[in-house]
């Protein structure tokens, strides 16, 4: 099917945002269902629904002027709001193309796939005083996103006021203040 835009130019549907202005002020929008990365040659891939159709589709965004070196947030920053694909990724968050870059840009850079996911998840044990300030303020922003999707709010239906949780005391460690001679003394 062949689209006229009041330019004149001729598109084919579904190879551009379909955006038709004419009398009728008609706004053809998409849901994003499921985005992905392609190794070769880069792109990221987004499958989404058309909301007038109903229609799953899927569409391609080459990943361009990318290498090892390159800024993922700017990289994600720069294909979000790019003309061609702004309409598509209005419902994927810059942190997730930020993410899907980093896999892409790890992949260049001669890393496994396992290595790159392991690297976004969160280490526990990490020592988190030895990273610098990029990578750190990287980490906590991990960390608050993790909190915003734990979070629990009054309109939740699991959602408990002034919630008491007592912890096991079985695992409790010997500590040096905590002898009884400390107390004697006072």
């Amino acid at each position: 099917m062949v689209t006229i835009r009041p330019q004149g130019r001729r598109v084919h549907e579904g190879c551009f945002p379909v955006h038709v202005h004419m009398s009728g002020e008609r706004k053809v929008s998409f849901v994003a269902k499921r985005c992905g990365i392609k190794f070769v040659p880069p792109a990221i891939v987004l499958i989404y629904e058309h909301s007038d159709t109903k229609k799953i589709r899927q569409r391609i965004m080459p990943v361009r002027n990318f290498s090892k070196f390159s800024d993922c947030n700017k990289a994600a920053e720069r294909l979000k709001y790019n003309d061609r694909h702004r309409i598509y990724l209005e419902g994927v968050s810059q942190q997730q193309l930020e993410r899907l870059h980093i896999l892409l840009r790890d992949h260049l850079q001669g890393r496994t796939l396992e290595e790159s996911l392991a690297s976004l998840c969160p280490n526990p044990n990490e020592d988190l005083n030895k990273l610098g300030d990029e990578e750190l303020a990287h980490r906590k922003a991990q960390m608050d996103e993790l909190f915003e999707q734990n979070r629990k709010r009054e309109g939740d239906p699991d959602f408990v006021y002034d919630l008491e949780v007592e912890f096991p005391t079985e695992a409790k460690e010997p500590c040096s203040w905590d002898e009884d001679e400390s107390d004697d003394e006072v």
